[in-house]
């Protein structure tokens, strides 16, 4: 929390009562950049080159011109420090208002369309597996088996030979129809398998 006694920067008038004028050699508005002065009447003003703040122009159109004295922060919020190089500086205007006024034109025409435009990546598309690798996920054990390091023909002959005598066993039981079960008017189903032998001529 700032103290009571502690001096802000004080507003920066149009026109000062000063008669004080800097011994640097005056500042010409045609080395400054279109966007870094205004000629306006209403809002004479410039971006000092010292601190870099815009300040009010007084005397424009006399001979006089010059920069008023003015603090380096923001009016009433920043600390008063004032710039002792930009303050009371003479101003050489030796630039039109008609040509300020087209130089800012062409400068926004010329940067309009350097606009920074919002680029859209494209997505990598993952690389398709191949044919084998998709066979391997679809016939992957869903149990603990993935591990192991064994390749998966072993694992399957594995399951088949853990599983393969009650498989057999199944068949053989569904070949036996129960009794009751055939179906009405039907010759009887052979439970042996049968042997046809070729007719003699």
């Amino acid at each position: 929390m700032s103290s009571p006694l502690e001096r802000t920067a004080r507003p920066r008038r149009s026109r000062t009562r000063s008669r004080t004028v800097s011994a640097r050699p005056a500042l010409a508005l045609s080395t400054l950049k279109p966007h870094q002065f205004d000629l306006r009447p209403a809002c004479a003003s410039l971006v000092c080159p010292d601190c870099e703040t815009w300040v009010p122009i007084t005397g424009l159109g006399t001979k006089t011109t010059k920069v008023v004295p003015h603090d380096t922060g923001r009016a009433g919020k920043d600390a008063a420090v004032r710039c002792r190089l930009g303050s009371n500086r003479l101003v050489k205007v030796n630039v039109t208002v008609r040509k300020w006024a087209e130089r800012l034109e062409d400068g926004h025409a010329e940067t309009g369309h350097r606009r920074k435009t919002t680029v859209l990546r494209k997505p990598k598309a993952a690389v398709a597996p191949a044919v084998s690798q998709v066979a391997e996920q679809n016939q992957a054990p869903e149990d603990d088996e993935h591990g192991d390091g064994r390749p998966m023909w072993l694992l399957r002959e594995m399951k088949w030979a853990s599983t393969e005598s009650a498989v057999r066993d199944t068949d053989t039981r569904r070949a036996q129809l129960p009794a009751g079960a055939t179906p009405l008017g039907a010759p009887p189903v052979p439970l042996t398998t049968l042997h046809p032998q070729p007719r003699a001529s």
